[in-house]
């Protein structure tokens, strides 16, 4: 979308399509230019191996001032009514909320998530925070379920909030 309303843009995921502007390679492997003007990142950061690394990574390729937008999961906050709501929301498509249900604690084990606590705590030191808002993050998951109907549910406290999206800037001065 980005390169359709003419930016310049640079996709980095391993599955990513074989198309001139990608790199099919964890963002750790990437070959990326310096002095970008945004970097966004889209429900990865809780799955690399090493999120402090990755996130010096992302501040290291931002121009001083430049945007970082961080959309993600706080997986943290995935408590048993939170759960219990996703899962009596699920269809019968097989996914990764279907697998949550079924192997719960070693799911979670396996998958090696990083909190977005963490994350945040990360992303706050390395860059000027901008925005820190929590929202819904299962209703593309879930069947008859949309993104209103999820907040509806956050606003009563039936479940928790579970997107974080951030937006930081990397800061002009030399000292941070």
């Amino acid at each position: 979308m980005l390169r359709a309303d003419g930016y310049e843009a640079l996709g980095v995921d391993p599955k990513a399509p074989e198309e001139a502007w990608y790199q099919r390679v964890e963002f750790e492997r990437a070959d990326l230019p310096q002095a970008l003007d945004a970097v966004v990142a889209s429900t990865s950061l809780h799955h690399v191996a090493d999120p402090a690394d990755v996130i010096d990574r992302i501040a290291g390729a931002v121009r001083p001032g430049g945007v970082v937008v961080v959309v993600e999961w706080a997986s943290e906050r995935f408590d048993e009514p939170t759960a219990r709501w996703c899962f009596e929301r699920l269809g019968p498509e097989e996914g990764w909320l279907h697998e949550l249900r079924d192997e719960r604690d070693a799911w979670f084990e396996r998958e090696g998530l990083h909190p977005g606590d963490l994350l945040v705590r990360l992303l706050d030191g390395r860059l000027e925070r901008r925005l820190l808002a929590y929202g819904p993050y299962f209703f593309p998951d879930l069947v008859d379920t949309s993104e209103v109907d999820e907040q509806a549910a956050i606003d009563a406290g039936q479940i928790q909030a579970s997107r974080i999206d951030y937006v930081g800037t990397r800061p002009r001065s030399a000292h941070a």
